[in-house]
């Protein structure tokens, strides 16, 4: 039976509760979900041994957010990924943004969308599948965006093992909107994931600048370390990339263009067996190798976060693409309704 549960994960600063559901199906995938940043703090899925583990970084507590920590598991937005120089003209006026990557603008800002408690509307469980509905609010000039944005997010965990995250999001003036869901994985469970193995439905990607804003250029993969159209171990090339910290940090161009919901990615496990496929209607797909985590970080089950301790692959539009006329647009007018779907699918190999 699909099942969906619900209980007080913490509470803020100031008193405000915060929930988190429980969704599970029966073949043994778990999510749980909070209202704090809609984040997704666990994911549990069985290996081809049909052992559980928990396959996403987080935490087990709401405290453990409020101190910080490198969006796990979260929606970003207003605009996910980066803008440059932290500003951009729209409709002949600029507008200026926090700076909260060096001189570019990251993920919303200061307080983006994975600091905001969302409100929460489970759904009832169908034969299939169990649901719930984040939604937040955007007010007029927050972290320096134009238009009183209305955005929600269906979290469907299905009977087939996927994790289905459809966006919805109108505005009251033209804005530009980005949304992510920013889960680092790790199929294994625990250690690096540099074993695991990556294939990318992506010919070219957006070359970018020591800031990791994109040239504006859109160049093919091949040749380069960055060419995961055949299945290729992250770890074998991972040194090659060209960033100063080794890793990958890249946004990927698919070949559907977006155009319709297809296949992305799809990462391997070999000891596990556990297979992830990543499909999305999105033009683009970040993908992000953990760069920046240490060992200093201690997750769900006392698990120790290392260097390439996860990957993300963020489902999005181009990174700086408000500052790119020549990237698919961003922008999203009154009256128009921005709608996006991507599904994380489960299998053991």
């Amino acid at each position: 039976m699909m099942s969906l549960d619900e209980k007080i994960f913490g509470q803020m600063p100031d008193g405000t509760p915060v929930k988190i559901y429980t969704l599970r199906n029966p073949r043994g995938m778990i999510a749980r979900i909070t209202e704090f940043g809609a984040i997704i703090t666990e994911l549990h899925v069985p290996d081809r041994n049909g052992k559980d583990g928990n396959v996403v970084l987080g935490f087990d507590d709401l405290d453990r957010y409020l101190r910080g920590h490198p969006f796990f598991g979260a929606i970003a937005g207003r605009v996910a990924n980066r803008i440059g120089n932290g500003k951009f003209v729209l409709d002949g006026q600029e507008y200026a943004l926090a700076k909260n990557n060096g001189p570019n603008h990251l993920h919303g800002g200061l307080k983006g969308f994975d600091k905001k408690v969302w409100k929460s509307k489970p759904l009832p469980a169908g034969g299939h599948s169990v649901a719930v509905e984040m939604s937040c609010f955007s007010l007029d000039g927050e972290e320096g965006y134009p238009g009183n944005l209305t955005l929600t997010v269906l979290y469907t965990l299905t009977d087939r093992n996927e994790l289905r995250i459809d966006y919805k999001a109108t505005t009251d003036k033209a804005t530009p909107v980005n949304f992510t869901n920013h889960s680092y994985f790790n199929l294994a469970g625990s250690g690096d994931i540099l074993a695991h193995e990556l294939w990318l439905n992506a010919d070219k990607y957006t070359p970018v600048d020591d800031g990791l804003i994109p040239t504006g250029e859109i160049k093919s993969v091949k040749g380069t370390a960055l060419d995961f159209t055949k299945q290729t171990a992250v770890g074998a090339r991972y040194k090659e990339t060209g960033l100063k910290t080794p890793g990958y940090d890249h946004n990927f161009v698919l070949n559907h263009g977006g155009k319709r919901l297809d296949l992305a990615a799809r990462v391997e496990e070999p000891k596990s067996g556990r297979v992830l496929e990543v499909l999305t209607t999105e033009p683009g797909v970040q993908f992000y190798t953990a760069n920046g985590l240490d060992g200093s970080i201690t997750g769900v089950g006392g698990v120790q976060y290392p260097r390439f301790g996860g990957f993300c692959l963020e489902t999005q539009h181009f990174p700086d693409s408000i500052n790119k006329p020549n990237f698919p647009s961003v922008v999203l007018h009154p009256r128009e309704t921005f709608e996006s779907t991507t599904v994380f699918k489960f299998s053991v190999k």
